[in-house]
């Protein structure tokens, strides 16, 4: 069986990353679904199997074909970027955020060039970015400069329970302005063509309501009535199999029973909360509309812990999964697109 090529920049050196590559190559599922390219450090890695008591071999690449990709090794594209003798483990510093950038810019080339199917990022830490100069605060928005990409689309997934986002980092109350008929209508339509591109064909797709009980036909907010309603009855009109406006307290437990291939989220804590009390370790977060897919964990860099070798992997392993599960699909959409 074909296994994808799923490139994974090591993230932070400081944090946690390098110890859940480690484990997370070592978890059967992994073995089974990709063969994974670490961009990383091979000094920092060899440490850090020091923190999980390890003996994984290091077999380093100049490129992602050359991998033999065996159980029990690590196929690293070594960066060779990090001093670990100065390298201080679970604290915000320069050199650690200009390594983490480093990681996915590579990452990005192989992913730009089809070297590798799709890339699966480990945890980064804004402050040790800033540190280091790097003028973007998080993943999205470095991939958005390297690749070139406007407007990138975020899903989250655990188990059967697909997330879009109508609003992610602002306000709650820029949240709710943001809410209109125009918006919902556009993004409907981009989850659809999001989610085609994932293999789902002819997907359903319900929007979330704003207010407490959709709003009881507007006693208590209007959105609902003169905003979410209009949009959806647009798209149907297009074919669009979505429904909605469904109440927030019911429609997240209904996408995860089948009934709906995906939710769309109207702000960022609504669907994130839904989602991680399903399963924290078991949300991914998935990056549509740019020339690759990214998945990433949806963690931080855990400070508090990195170097005690008791991080979880399960976020790694299921980033990793999803990553391979979807990459065949979403590069032939690709493909078809180049022509």
């Amino acid at each position: 069986m074909h296994k994808p090529i799923i490139a994974v920049p090591m993230g932070d050196p400081a944090g946690v990353g390098p110890e859940i590559i480690i484990k997370a190559l070592q978890d059967r599922k992994v073995q089974m679904a990709a063969r994974v390219l670490i961009v990383g450090d091979r000094a920092v890695l060899e440490q850090a199997m020091t923190f999980c008591k390890s003996r994984l071999a290091i077999e380093v690449v100049e490129k992602a074909a050359q991998g033999c990709y065996a159980e029990g090794t690590i196929t690293l594209l070594d960066m060779a970027n990090v001093d670990v003798k100065t390298l201080r483990i679970g604290q915000v510093q320069a050199q650690a955020g200009k390594a983490a950038f480093a990681y996915l810019e590579k990452a990005t080339q192989l992913a730009l060039a089809q070297e590798v199917d799709a890339i699966a990022t480990t945890p980064i830490n804004k402050e040790s970015l800033r540190a280091a100069d790097v003028p973007h605060i998080g993943h999205t928005e470095m991939l958005e400069e390297l690749t070139a990409t406007k407007n990138p689309l975020t899903m989250f997934q655990v188990f059967d329970l697909r997330v879009f986002f109508l609003t992610r980092h602002v306000s709650l109350r820029r949240a709710c302005d943001l809410v209109t008929e125009a918006s919902v209508y556009e993004f409907i339509q981009r989850c659809v063509k999001a989610l085609e591109v994932l293999g789902v064909q002819n997907p359903s797709i319900a929007v979330a309501g704003l207010n407490p009980h959709s709003g009881e036909h507007g006693l208590f907010g209007d959105e609902e009535v003169n905003e979410i309603e209009p949009a959806v009855k647009r798209a149907q009109a297009d074919g669009v199999r979505v429904v909605g406006p469904v109440p927030a307290d019911s429609v997240f437990h209904f996408g995860l029973k089948g009934r709906y291939d995906a939710v769309l989220s109207l702000y960022h804590d609504q669907g994130h909360i839904a989602t991680k009390m399903v399963d924290f370790e078991r949300t991914i977060s998935l990056t549509n509309n740019m020339p690759f897919l990214r998945t990433s964990v949806d963690h931080g860099t855990a400070f508090d812990i990195a170097g005690s070798g008791s991080v979880s992997e399960v976020s790694m392993v299921e980033a990793i999964y999803l990553a391979a599960l979807y990459a065949p699909s979403f590069n032939k959409d690709a493909e078809e697109k180049r022509g």
